[in-house]
């Protein structure tokens, strides 16, 4: 299992945090200002946040199984264990919770733009909680990064 699972491993943590700080920090802000059609941005952006979130969720899985297989039940005694269970479950509460809202409250919004309706402050707010969480989630990924790879091993 070492042999090949630490590295996965290693690729699986690598894929997840690069992505989730890729897009959150270059690619969303670099379509918002690059286009001028903000509904574009945000349907590119939207798409892109979507793939992270699969990527996390996949990576999650496989992480957390490798992380029991390498320690047994003394993962439960290790920060890792408890970061990379709080960003799998910030990313389902995303994808799965607050992200079908957003969808609804812009088809609701039809054949207007969600911003331009009586929906926007409801959008807006959600959209907000949606960027904090993923903030939290990068942030964790960083400390996770840095606690699995930071040390010698």
């Amino acid at each position: 299992m070492d042999r090949f699972g630490r590295p996965l491993y290693a690729l699986a943590l690598t894929i997840w945090v690069g992505a989730l700080w890729t897009i959150g920090g270059i690619v969303a802000p670099t379509l918002f200002g690059s286009l001028s059609d903000r509904v574009l941005a945000g349907a590119i952006a939207g798409r892109l946040f979507m793939i992270v979130a699969w990527i996390g969720i996949v990576a999650a899985i496989w992480v957390m199984m490798f992380q029991f297989l390498d320690r047994g039940g003394s993962m439960l005694k290790t920060a890792a264990f408890w970061i990379v269970l709080a960003m799998f479950l910030l990313t389902l509460g995303s994808q799965f919770g607050i992200q079908p809202l957003l969808t609804h409250l812009k088809e609701q919004a039809l054949p207007h733009e969600v911003m331009q309706g009586v929906l926007r402050d409801r959008f807006a707010a959600w959209h907000g909680i949606s960027s904090v969480l993923y903030v939290i989630e990068s942030a964790l990924g960083g400390v996770l990064v840095v606690l699995e790879f930071g040390r010698n091993r």
